[in-house]
């Protein structure tokens, strides 16, 4: 009975062995999603996790996030590059990635997933935008475009994630504010190409009606007539009129939290000294199935104890607490509308590398029970130890930038010379609503940039 406890333990052990990465860094979290971004940055810069030189590049983007939040976009440009530059030069390190195989990948450097490596330049550009920087923002989106086009080059299959639409759509309306009707044409028509193309059966997200707009009334403003009357009738739009404005707002939603990671763990447990001891647990179903242990053979029992353990990342996604919002200006409504599903896209980045996932999960596996059956031979009690150990240590690497929104969402508020009160609306499940009230002062032919973060966010779902 003592070695059926013992038993048990052991395998209890081993579901308690996968805490992730966000609950080991939880009081930054915390302090994070409160809201308290002072705090939150203190935590950052003490907090042991953050620290490590494996995981320099998430300390990078957040504290570049987090500074810019805190309206210091000189200094969290400076982060945002060192993440960037991270990124373009990354190289293994054989001796961590060997040694990982006998562990688990959490003692390697983390890399960052592909969409990790874009988000530092798109707040580079919101940065650049707010200081009224325009060539300097135009120069990230493009340097975006390339970085999205060398990972991925990674990736052989058609359906992958190479082209960001909203990005495209971006670099529209900065070439707009900057009067530049022919390049915002250009680079509306590329973003619609791509919602269209890519982000619609890729992610489930089609062109806002606001890019719309402003790919018509590029095309007015630039004189392309045909294209003009083509793009009316493709959206079905007969009676739209290009208006005149004295100055406009660019209002950019980014609502919720991204997907933090967990794993995915197959755990097994294997007496040999008993046709009927077997033990298989997944707490991610929940299922256990407990085996029996008799007496006669509870002096074989730990040597002959055998435990098999594979892990693999997956995303958990956290919904967006706040349904839709506008912008209330000169007793007007102007719907936010998504533009960038960021959680999708973290999947999506998973899935496309899931391959190579499995196949790193599986050698690991392969190596650390050769381990275990070589220890065996000498003294199956050792063996056993060793088994157990390779189990515990088995976990998947959980790490990743978990500040990101779930989604980015925007619209385009005609403003007046002057000043001006508007008022940004959530809207919560229950109804409810959050009203948050700005007052803008505006030059005319002025273009202001401004981004709201809703850090709230439904309870975690798999």
């Amino acid at each position: 009975m003592l070695k059926r406890t013992l038993f048990i333990g052991l395998m209890m052990v081993l579901l308690s062995a996968c805490a992730s990465f966000y609950e080991v860094s939880y009081d930054f979290n915390r302090e994070f999603e409160k809201g308290n971004i002072d705090n939150a940055l203190e935590q950052l810069q003490s907090d042991q996790h953050y620290a490590k030189s494996n995981v320099k590049f998430l300390y990078y983007t957040n504290a570049g996030l987090l500074l810019s939040m805190k309206g210091q976009y000189e200094e969290s440009n400076k982060y945002f590059e060192k993440a960037y530059l991270f990124g373009e030069d990354f190289k293994l390190n054989d001796a961590a990635e060997i040694a990982s195989y006998f562990t688990n990948p959490m003692i390697t450097v983390y890399r960052g997933e592909d969409h990790e490596h874009l988000m530092p330049l798109y707040y580079k550009a919101i940065n650049y935008l707010k200081m009224s920087m325009y060539e300097e923002a135009l120069v990230e989106c493009k340097r975006l475009n390339i970085r999205l086009q060398q990972l991925s080059d990674k990736y052989k299959f058609p359906h992958r994630f190479q082209r960001d639409a909203f990005i495209h759509n971006l670099m529209g309306i900065i070439y707009q504010a900057n009067g530049d009707w022919n390049n915002a044409f250009i680079a509306y028509r590329n973003a619609l190409e791509i919602y269209e193309e890519d982000y619609t059966p890729l992610f489930g997200v089609g062109a806002p009606d606001q890019l719309k707009r402003d790919l018509l009334v590029s095309a007015w403003r630039t004189g392309f007539n045909d294209e003009f009357s083509f793009y009316k009738e493709k959206f079905k739009w007969p009676d739209f009129t290009v208006e005149s404005v004295e100055a406009d707002l660019v209002f950019l939603w980014h609502n919720g939290l991204c997907p933090v990671k967990n794993e995915w763990s197959l755990n097994f447990a294997i007496n040999h000294g008993s046709d009927n001891q077997f033990v298989f647990a997944n707490e991610n179903m929940p299922v256990t199935f407990p085996f029996a242990v008799n007496d006669e053979h509870d002096r074989n029992d730990l040597r002959n104890l055998e435990i098999f353990r594979v892990t693999v990342p997956r995303y958990v996604e956290r919904p967006t607490y706040f349904t839709s919002a506008v912008v209330e200006a000169n007793q007007v409504e102007y719907p936010v509308e998504l533009a960038e599903d960021v959680s999708k896209i973290a999947f999506k980045s998973l899935q496309d590398r899931m391959t190579l996932e499995f196949s790193k999960s599986l050698l690991r596996a392969a190596l650390k029970k050769a381990a275990e059956h070589s220890a065996r031979k000498d003294d199956k009690g050792f063996g056993s130890l060793v088994g157990l150990i390779n189990a515990v240590t088995e976990k998947a690497d959980t790490r990743n930038w978990q500040t990101l929104p779930h989604s980015i969402s925007y619209t385009r508020v005609p403003l007046k010379e002057g000043t001006n009160e508007t008022t940004f609306v959530l809207e919560a499940p229950d109804g409810s609503e959050g009203r948050h009230p700005f007052t803008y002062r505006v030059k005319k032919g002025q273009t202001l940039f401004h981004t709201f973060s809703s850090l709230e966010s439904m309870p975690a779902r798999y």
